[in-house]
Order: structure tokens, then sequence, then C-alpha cells
């Protein structure tokens, strides 16, 4: 299947689903903001945060999902553009992370999901919205867990769809577009392989840091195979690549992987 194919189903799983994916933010959020109870504890995930600062980006972007979607925004806009509710300096808690994934879920059930707004993806529609703060959510829990010395778990099917988001919306992340650019690696295939279903993604290196990606069995000049939450882990950098059993170039993948940090 093509990435163009891919974006069909997705737009109509999303159309099917938006209850179930906005249930899955309620309960990621309740999950972090429960973690949340040390805020000087160091992420190792994200150097140079701490647990403060996690809570912080994370009900940050919650503020700007409400504020593109209640007012219809359809330029771009970026979450430091958007009024928090903190002075300056000062940092989230448990309780203000809450208070924003609250009006979050309430902005999220009550807004047509075929509503125009910016997104910084490939939609340009309100329903990019929730798939985009449940994983956020998800990553970023895990950070938490993971500078608490827990062991994270993403169900199968999260990870899947989560693995299928990143590339939805990767070709259209320029900061990432811009590192791959410099890569000189225009061609080269990167194969993703789930050991625990039927998940598989073959990644190609386009030009201008472009990607291209499809479902199904390739070999790829790198391919990673193991569980897909450690896949989807591996991706967004919270798993080295050595935790997983890798064939072919090591070193393309490596290069791959530090170029698409988000």
């Amino acid at each position: 299947m093509t990435e163009n194919n891919a974006r069909s189903a997705d737009q109509a799983t999303e159309n099917g689903a938006g209850g179930g994916r906005i249930a899955h933010i309620e309960t990621e959020a309740a999950r972090l903001a429960a973690l949340a109870g040390d805020l000087s504890v160091p992420v190792p995930t994200c150097p140079g945060w701490t647990i403060a600062d996690l809570i912080t980006h994370v009900g940050r972007t919650h503020r700007w999902a409400v504020h593109v979607l209640r007012d219809q925004v359809r330029e771009k806009i970026w979450s430091r553009q958007v009024p928090s509710g903190l002075a300056e300096g000062q940092s989230g808690d448990a309780a203000w992370l809450m208070e924003g994934a609250a009006e979050l879920l309430d902005t999220l059930r009550t807004t047509d999901p075929e509503l125009e707004v910016w997104t910084w993806g490939p939609d340009r529609r309100a329903a990019w919205w929730p798939r985009r703060m449940h994983f956020e959510l998800v990553v970023h829990r895990v950070d938490a867990e993971l500078a608490l010395g827990l062991d994270p778990v993403v169900p199968a099917g999260v990870a899947t769809d989560g693995v299928e988001e990143f590339l939805h919306n990767l070709p259209h992340a320029v900061w990432v577009t811009r590192s791959l650019a410099g890569l000189g690696m225009e061609g080269a295939t990167i194969h993703l392989h789930a050991s625990d279903g039927e998940g598989e993604w073959t990644i190609t290196q386009g030009p201008t840091g472009k990607i291209t990606w499809a479902r199904g069995h390739a070999k790829g000049d790198a391919a990673v195979q193991g569980p897909v939450s450690e896949l989807l882990l591996m991706i967004y950098g919270r798993r080295s690549p050595g935790d997983l059993t890798v064939h072919g170039d090591r070193e393309l993948l490596d290069r791959w992987l530090a170029a698409v940090d988000f």
C-alpha cells in the first residue's frame, strides 16, 4: 500500500474512531499526571529536562491544540505563541496539566472532525489533532516512566497506529527533513518488522530529505525486527536499535534515526 492509499485508510479510520482516541487521550493524560510527583527528577530521554519541563511541554501542547480548534485557526501558529496560563519562568504541575487536558478533551468532543484548521502535518482538518495529541502523550508518558525507573508498556495496537502516525507526518516535519537532506542517503531504504503482529513498513529516503513509505514486506538496506512497541520507541529515540534485531547497514540506520529526532 502506498502512502497516499494509507492516508485514505487512516482518514476513514479516524472519522469512525474519534471517541476511542479521545478516551485514550484522557487515560494517557491521567497516567502522566500520576507520574508528576517529584518534578525535579531528570528525564534522560529528553536531555536537559526535568519532569517539570516535560509536564510544562505537554500542557502547552494541549493548550495550543485547543486554541487552533476553538478559534478555527488556519494560519501557522506554534505552541509558544499561545498563552499557557503560567507566569514567566513558571513550570506546570499535575493539576495544571489536567486542567489543560480537560479543556482539550471538551474541545475535541465538540469540534467537527472535518473542520478546516491549521496543522503542521499533511491534513488540514481538525481530525488530525486527536491522533497527534494521543501520541504526544504516549511518548512523553514513556519518558516520565523511564525517568522514574519504570518499564513502559504500549499496547501493540496503539503502537502500530503510532508507527503509522509517525510515518504519516514525518515528510511534513520540516525540522526533520532538513536534517535528512544533509545525509546524502537518497534511495536508501529502512524496513521495520513487528515480531508480535502483522506490521511491516518500508521507508524510502527521497530527495531534499523527503521520505515515502509503504506497508508490506521488503528487505531494506537496513531492517529492524522486534515488538511493535519497541519499534515505536526506537523511531522516537526512546530505545536503541541495539535492543532489537538489526540486519543490514547499522551505520545507515543509526544516522537516519539521529536525523529524525522528534
